[in-house]
């Protein structure tokens, strides 16, 4: 590649790193042209040790990559011969000049890269890597001041944050000024150490964004490739631009939809604009345009919201259409009506006591009618007895009560009258509009939208915890991906001095005591909180998720293991920023997501860090950031102003667009300071406060005897606060002050969902960009290969029962029978040894003389005299077959096979697997031991009849002869190499030789010792004299090996008849005929069975044996599986999220669209009246 860099122009280069395959040859240059040396540079150069999820490290064959920057005359006078500036080449051998492998050349790093920065537009980013490097801590510096060290800047402590990072990715670098460039050599164990690196740098030092903007740095993020060219005129251009942003871009504007559907705001909101998260004048009107659903429907379906009909609304609405109906008129409608309600029940059951209320002002032919209508009414006199009370509870307003009155005066009551006649009514109008009013009663007259209010606020209430609950399930989902702040939906956070009542007021919601309490500080972690209502659910119950408890049903034990984890906390370190996780279903609870975290506090006790305070406050700080919401908690007997809630928010939220005040304790205080308290003006916020007592009375839960800690207090609180509020005038309605635990609730729950639905958006996109850049790691690093943890043990499995399989093939027979003679030869040598060869001694005494010497036995008469020979060959031979060649047999080749088997494992996927190795290794060593026992009995009957007579046939002794010259040829090698090691240890043959000759004097007779010479003798060491004393064995041993190893290969030995004179060849022959039989015998029964049980158990004990946890944790021990499980883990999830987030958006378009046609029914019915 060449590239021309013009005068007052600007290159950056950041691709993604050279990716070389297994057994490939790679080679390529890159040349810069630099006109007038005025052009501006910043080039990446790297390389990877290959694809590492197929294995590879430092696999190729060659890489080579140059890299050269040239100095070249622009204009007319480019003829000039260019100018060499810098030239940087790197060349990767798989042979090399040292011998070493090439991965172990690399020392373990996976990524090597060059960065090479030139010119004045990037002096600033050269200076800043110069900089960084020489902030590096060198080796061997250390601080030796007593003084305290000075406390760092942000930069210091973002630097020494960057060096940690740095360390635990094993990264190295070197930044160094070379003939106006900076180069800068970097290294590490992965590509994410290298890749987080330099995205860290770039970020921090900020000019390569400021100029280029973010597009830039993609290939840092796991996109393609992006170039920045900078002109003269600051004209910035970024060419290639990825596929992966371009769908994210359209996916983006397809989204962008907006909706015209009005929003009206609930009773218990004060404010005219929806809540949660509104920062801006504008966010709100935007969160106007897009109301999720509209009022009056659920959340899920496009069912309308009913309810029971209501007699005393729709009232006034048809008195005006009846008023002009004549009198006549209205009795026939009134007498259709009383047929009508023989079917309609209770409804005119109702509609008697307002026409009894009428009958003042109807005419003869009313009367007439009434009197057909009371005599089928009399028949559901049961319908009536149910409803009079309601009716005598009516309220009618004062256009009503005039409609309903005579004279001024009310009406009588009906036919309950006291039998006096009806007058004549002033206004025939009046009496019909009533009896018009009642028969419409009577029909359950359809009421028209703008009465639907509170049929509208249950369903509202009803979507509005659907909602929440996706909400809330989606992130739930979001905390499982984790590894981005933008991947979060917003939460509740509680926040609030000790003492301010924030454990009353979260258990006031649950309806339970399950926090932990106590004098001292006992909130130490941040407690996440998740409310799941379960409104077909018999029990109550909680889940502690990371912990495994299952259900807990007692919340007494929820809040003894709340207590543990908080006190589990170190008392020097008091709080930490590990929350614990909580989840609680219930049917009496709403969805909801709060956290919980430690009250503020203002003095740190003794027992207490000091530090405390601090660290109260910044753990509080980290939580209530946006777009979470702020539930601040006052105690109503504490001024606003002292509130360390509230002044902990307005450092976060200024505006109070996103916090919500409680205050808590109103019954310890005057109802009018408890009401200025809650419409406070000064310390106004705009989701407004809320009043609560949130006081548990003393029998609230019932007896204690059998409740387990499961009496819910909701009830109990709520009487306790209606008493309280509803005595007190200044609370009540049209105060206009929003009270009590159940608006609380409500509040939460919208407020909620607002900020929810506000940060849908936002959410999502963030989602597709960490989706697309998981799909391109999954791509890059891993080749789109599916992987999970069952395919990688089933991989796993079959690739190491490959590997079994090759194995069985190559032990068999002729393997065991070498390991079988093997080990028998060397009991012949033992035989030996004890029974013809020479022994060590212990002391410098004269040895015994021998009657028989081995010297002698070939001109020995073993059937004659020396009788001696024939015994000791016969004994040697019976010690042999008597040995227990069974057992010894199948012990060794049972030893050999779990050996072999140890040896597989080891060059297997499963050497990264201590799990696997174990449950290999115990299913090889149980086959064998069940094996072994058996075949060894077994074998010992085999070989039995060698115990009592051994023939040897001509072609077995000379076979033999053969096989015993080797063996002796060996045991004299052996025993050379131990003279040699000997005389090495003592100082050189000489002095060896010296100490042999004194200590051949002293058994012979020639020098007397005076003792036993354990102290030294001679003028030789008592250590000395020891080591002499194994030299002289072993000279003693090498002239006997010689000398039968002469007998061995004489003529005599030629023939079995002379065994008695070649002891050696006899017992190698008896030693070979039972090799034959063991070998046999443990090829048919122990191989075989053990090559046929042993993959039969693998797959019991790695495959159907195994829970989903124990396959989940025997994949993450290795971490390159770890990782690749984790990428595939996080985009299945991300995607799972998006079509979550998706259906969502299909609910609310359906709602709209729902919306929108009931709106046109609407317009339709404002031409006209009807009673249906």
């Amino acid at each position: 590649m060449t590239v021309t860099v013009t005068a007052h122009s600007a290159l950056v280069y950041l691709p993604d790193p050279v990716q070389p395959f297994a057994q490939s040859a790679f080679s390529q240059s890159q040349v810069y042209h630099l006109e007038n040396e005025q052009g501006n540079l910043c080039v990446c150069d790297w390389v990877t040790s290959g694809r590492s999820a197929r294995g590879e490290n430092w696999n190729i064959h060659e890489y080579r990559s140059r890299n050269e920057v040239w100095a070249v005359r622009g204009g007319p006078e480019g003829s000039v011969k260019p100018r060499l500036l810098l030239r940087d080449n790197l060349i990767l051998d798989k042979k090399g000049r040292t011998g070493m492998a090439f991965s172990e050349r690399m020392d373990g790093y996976s990524v090597f890269g060059t960065l090479i920065i030139r010119g004045a537009l990037f002096a600033s980013l050269s200076t800043f890597f110069l900089e960084e490097f020489e902030a590096l801590p060198r080796i061997g510096s250390r601080n030796w001041g007593d003084s305290a060290q000075p406390e760092l800047t942000p930069g210091e402590q973002r630097r020494n944050q960057r060096q940690q990072r740095e360390k635990d990715d094993g990264l190295i670098w070197s930044a160094a000024h070379v003939r106006g460039f900076v180069l800068i050599k970097f290294a590490s164990r992965e590509v994410e150490g290298s890749r987080n690196w330099l995205k860290d740098l770039f970020r921090e030092e900020g000019s390569i964004i400021k100029l280029f903007g973010e597009r830039a740095l993609l290939c840092l993020k796991y996109s393609i490739q992006e170039v920045g060219t900078f002109t003269e005129h600051s004209t910035i251009t970024t060419t290639t631009m990825s596929g992966r942003l371009a769908s994210a871009r359209l996916a983006t504007l397809a989204r962008r939809t907006v909706s015209n559907t009005p929003r009206r705001p609930l009773s218990y909101i004060s404010n005219q604009l929806p809540a949660g998260g509104l920062l801006r004048t504008d966010a709100g009107l935007r969160l106007v345009k897009r109301r999720p659903w509209p009022l009056g429907s659920y959340a899920l379906h496009n069912i309308p919201a009913t309810r029971s009909i209501s007699f005393a609304r729709f009232i006034p609405k048809l008195v005006t259409k009846f008023a002009t109906a004549g009198a006549a008129a209205g009795g026939a409608v009134i007498a259709g009506a009383s047929y009508l309600q023989y079917q309609a029940g209770q409804a005119g059951s109702f509609a008697v006591g307002l026409f009894n209320k009428t009958k003042d002002g109807a005419t003869e032919f009313a009367s007439g009618a009434y009197g057909t209508a009371t005599g089928v009414f009399d028949q559901i006199s049961r319908g009536w007895d149910k409803t009079k009370g309601d009716v005598q509870s009516v309220e009618y307003p004062e256009w009503m009560q005039r409609l309903m009155t005579r004279d001024g005066t009310p009406g009588s009551g009906g036919g309950g009258g006291g039998g006096q006649e009806p007058e004549e009514p002033k206004k025939s109008g009046a009496g019909v509009a009533a009896a018009g009013a009642s028969t419409a009663a009577a029909f359950g007259y359809s009421e028209e939208e703008d009465d639907k209010v509170e049929g509208e606020k249950i369903a509202r209430d009803e979507q509005m915890m659907m909602l929440t609950k996706k909400m809330i399930e989606i992130r739930g989902l979001l905390q499982t991906v984790g590894q981005s702040e933008s991947l979060t939906l917003p939460s509740i956070v509680v926040i609030g001095s000790q003492s301010s009542g924030k454990s009353s007021v979260l258990e006031a919601i649950v309806g339970h005591e399950f926090l932990p309490k106590g004098s001292n500080m006992v909130t130490r972690r941040p407690i996440e909180l998740t409310l799941v209502n379960t409104p077909d659910a018999q029990a109550e119950y909680g889940e502690f998720p990371a912990l495994g408890l299952g259900k807990v049903t007692d919340f007494s034990q929820i809040q003894k293991t709340l207590t543990d984890l908080n006190l589990a906390v170190p008392a020097s370190q008091c709080v930490t920023d590990d929350p614990i996780q909580l989840r609680i279903y219930s049917p009496n609870v709403p969805h909801l997501s709060l956290i919980d975290l430690p009250g503020y506090i203002q003095v740190t006790g003794r027992d207490q860090p000091p530090e405390l305070k601090e660290k109260i406050a910044e753990l509080c700080e980290r939580y209530i950031q946006p777009p979470n919401v702020i539930l601040a908690i006052s105690a109503a007997d504490v001024d606003l102003a002292n509130s360390t809630a509230l002044r902990a928010s307005r450092k976060v939220d200024p505006r109070g667009e996103r916090t919500i005040g409680v205050i808590t304790k109103m019954d310890l205080v005057d109802p009018d300071r408890g009401a200025s308290l809650l419409s406070d003006k000064k310390y106004a916020l705009r989701l407004g406060y809320v009043g609560v007592v949130c006081r548990v009375p003393a029998n609230a839960t019932g007896s204690k005897l059998f409740n387990r800690g499961n009496g819910n207090i909701t009830n109990a609180i709520a009487k306790n606060e209606n008493a309280y509020f509803s005595s007190h005038a200044e609370f009540g309605p049209e105060s206009h002050l929003d009270t009590g635990t159940n608006n609380l609730r409500k509040k939460l729950m919208h407020v909620l969902e607002q900020t929810m639905a506000a940060s849908l958006k936002t959410t999502g996109e963030a989602i597709q960009r960490e989706l697309a850049e998981a799909t391109y790691e999954y791509k890059v690093q891993y080749n789109e290969r599916p992987l999970s943890a069952e395919s990688y043990l089933a991989e796993s499995l079959d690739a190491f029962k490959h590997s079994f399989r090759g194995f069985t093939d190559q032990f068999g027979r002729q393997q065991v029978r070498e390991l079988l003679k093997q080990e028998l030869d060397q009991q012949v040598l033992n035989l030996l040894a004890q029974r013809y060869w020479n022994k060590p001694f212990e002391d410098l005494s004269a040895p015994l003389p021998e009657s028989d010497p081995l010297s002698s036995l070939a001109k020995a008469d073993p059937e004659g005299e020396q009788q001696i020979w024939q015994i000791k060959l016969d004994s040697s031979s019976a010690a042999l077959t008597k040995l227990g060649v069974g057992r010894l047999a199948t012990s060794v080749v049972a030893s050999a096979l779990q050996a072999h088997i140890d040896r597989l494992v080891s060059v297997s996927r499963f050497s990264a697997h201590p799990f696997a190795r174990q449950a290999i290794s115990e299913a090889s060593t149980s086959i064998l031991r069940d094996l072994s026992y058996d075949i060894a009995d077994e074998l010992e009957i085999c070989i039995k009849p060698y115990k009592y007579r051994i023939e040897v046939e001509d072609n077995e002794w000379t076979k033999g002869r053969e096989n015993v010259a080797n063996v002796l040829k060996d045991e004299l090698k052996v025993c050379e190499s131990a003279v040699k090691r000997l005389e090495d240890q003592v100082g050189g043959r000489k002095r060896v030789r010296d100490v042999m000759a004194f200590i051949d004097r002293v058994r012979s007779g020639q020098v007397v010792l005076e003792g036993d010479g354990i102290g030294g003798a001679g003028g030789f060491s008592a250590a000395l004299l020891q080591k002499g004393r194994e030299a002289v064995f072993l000279r003693d041993r090498v002239d006997v090996l010689k000398m039968r190893l002469l007998a061995v290969k004489s003529k005599q030995c030629a023939n079995k008849k002379n065994k008695y004179h070649c002891p050696e060849v006899f017992l190698d022959a008896v030693a070979d005929k039972l090799t034959t039989t063991a070998d046999l015998f443990l090829d048919a029964e122990l191989l075989s069975k053990f090559y046929y049980i042993f993959p039969r158990e693998l797959d019991a004990r790695l495959g159907r044996g195994l829970s989903q946890s124990e396959i989940d944790r025997f994949a993450r021990e290795d971490p390159k599986i770890r990782r690749h499980l984790d990428v595939v883990r996080r985009k299945e999830l991300l995607e799972h999220v998006l079509k979550e987030m998706e259906s969502l958006r299909q609910l609310e378009a359906r709602e709209k669209r729902y919306t929108a046609r009931r709106e046109e029914g609407r317009e339709r019915r404002k031409g006209g009246w009807s009673l249906f």
